[in-house]
Formats: C-alpha cells, structure tokens, sequence
C-alpha cells in the first residue's frame, strides 16, 4: 500500500491526454494515482476531457470504470454502417447524447480545463470550469472527418488532442506547477493519421511546452491495441486498457518511492 502524499503550498495538475477508446488506460491509472495523489485541478483534451469532467466533479475511480466497462460507453464513437466517404464515420446523435448525458451527472468540485482547437485559426483555446458547457466537450472531442466540428458562440471547433496530446501549457496557464499526465496515446497508430496531425501542426501557431513544470507522465509500456481498436468499444479492449492503465500507474508510483524518479517531488 503506497502512503498517501500529502499537498504542498505548490498546485498540481492531473492532465489527461487524448485517445479514443483508450480513454479506459487512463481510468486503471486514475484508480491506482487516487489512493496517494489529490490533484488541485484536472485537465483533459479529447476523451481525456470527458474523464477530467467525471473525476472533477468526484466520480470515483470505481465509478469512472464502470462507465467505461458498461457497453452504453460505445455511443462515444459508434461507427455509422455503411462507412461512406462524404459523411463523418462515427454517428453524431450518439455521440452528442454520450456527451449530454456525462455533462449532465457531474458538476466540478475541482477546477477543470477543456482543451479544443479553433479550426480556422488553428489555435488551442483553453475553457475552465465554470463556464465550461456539454458544447465545450463534444468540441474538444470532434475528430476531423469522424465527427462534425462543434460550433460554440460562433466559431468552429474540434479536437484538442490534434495540436497537442496532452497539453502541459494548460495546465501552467490554471497555475499549476508540477503535474501528472496520463498520456494513452503516445503514439498514433496509423501513418494516415500521423501524416494528417503532422500537416495540422505545421500550419499551425506553435504552442510550447512550460519548461518549468515538473512533471511526471504514466504511459503506455506496450501498445494499447490498433486504430480500430481505438474507436471501437468492445469489453475485453477496454479491460485490457484499464488494467495497463493501473499496472503503469503502478510502475511509476514504485519508481517514485524507490527513488529513481527524478520527478519525485511531483507527488509528494
């Protein structure tokens, strides 16, 4: 059993990164974090957004599994039949009533922040709780050519995780100084999607990462599954997910209290 870690005058930041389906890794790591590590605030982009929503508005790490085990959590990205080229892959109204109804059960009790990406400016916008709404998280987590852009006060937005995975500058900008990210998605799978995400970041405004955060990142020591795994629920895919998630999260917090981790004062 790890004692717990106790805060310091310092803020720290739980920064959740983007993934799809395996969004499930990050609630097996949250499961594991929870029992010594309090954050002061959350922060997510794409599907990390939706898990920052949950766990700032107090879903228990067993909570927060269970809606990833229950098969409702398909409508997140459910694939349209048949896939046609000239329509968004995944169906909107699932996706859109997935994302309703989790705005719906929680309310922050922690500082919270959403990452998505204006479109035509091609900036990141950081939203914080209070004034984040449903719209905010189905922008943060519209995937080009999956799923519509989200239009909010005007303006087009999609997902988060586009221009950075898992964004440390937001988590400097809500004031944190030291940080812990659960990046599911270290990798992109397909060399399609790198080759789009890597068109995407070169035409846009670089945003660079705070070199004064310390921070300690839990990430996948295997591959968490293939591209169609990523977008498509099934209950073995997410299992597998959680228990890596738990089992690195693990990893890390042994390294920490060992001594290797040069991080260490992150979690203290």
């Amino acid at each position: 059993m790890y004692d717990c870690y106790s805060r310091m005058e310092s803020k720290t930041a739980l920064v959740l990164s983007a993934g799809g389906m395996f969004g499930a890794y990050q609630a097996g790591a949250w499961e594991e974090l929870s029992g010594c590590f309090r954050p002061d605030m959350v922060i997510g982009t794409s599907v990390g957004a939706l898990n920052a929503w949950a766990i700032a508005g107090g879903c228990s790490p067993a909570d927060l599994i269970h809606r990833w085990m229950d098969p409702s959590a398909a409508a997140f990205l459910q694939l349209r039949v048949p896939i046609l080229p000239w329509r968004a892959c995944f169906d909107h109204g699932s996706f859109l009533h997935h994302i309703q109804e989790l705005f719906a059960v929680f309310r922050p009790q922690l500082p919270c922040g959403v990452v998505m990406i204006d479109l035509l400016r091609r900036r990141p916008r950081l939203m914080q709780s209070p004034d984040i709404r449903w719209e905010h998280l189905a922008a943060a987590c519209a995937i080009p050519l999956g799923l519509p852009p989200v239009r909010v006060d005007g303006r087009l937005y999609v997902d988060g995780g586009l221009l950075n995975v898992a964004p440390l500058w937001a988590a400097r900008e809500m004031g944190a100084e030291r940080a812990v990210v659960v990046n599911a998605l270290p990798r992109l799978q397909s060399p399609l999607v790198r080759a789009v995400v890597g068109v995407m970041r070169s035409i846009s405004p670089l945003t660079p990462e705070p070199r004064d955060l310390e921070v300690v990142t839990i990430t996948p020591s295997v591959p968490l599954g293939t591209l169609w795994e990523s977008v498509r629920w099934t209950r073995d895919a997410v299992l597998r997910s959680i228990d890596r998630g738990a089992a690195d999260a693990r990893r890390a917090l042994s390294e920490i209290q060992a001594g290797r981790d040069p991080a260490q004062p992150v979690l203290q």
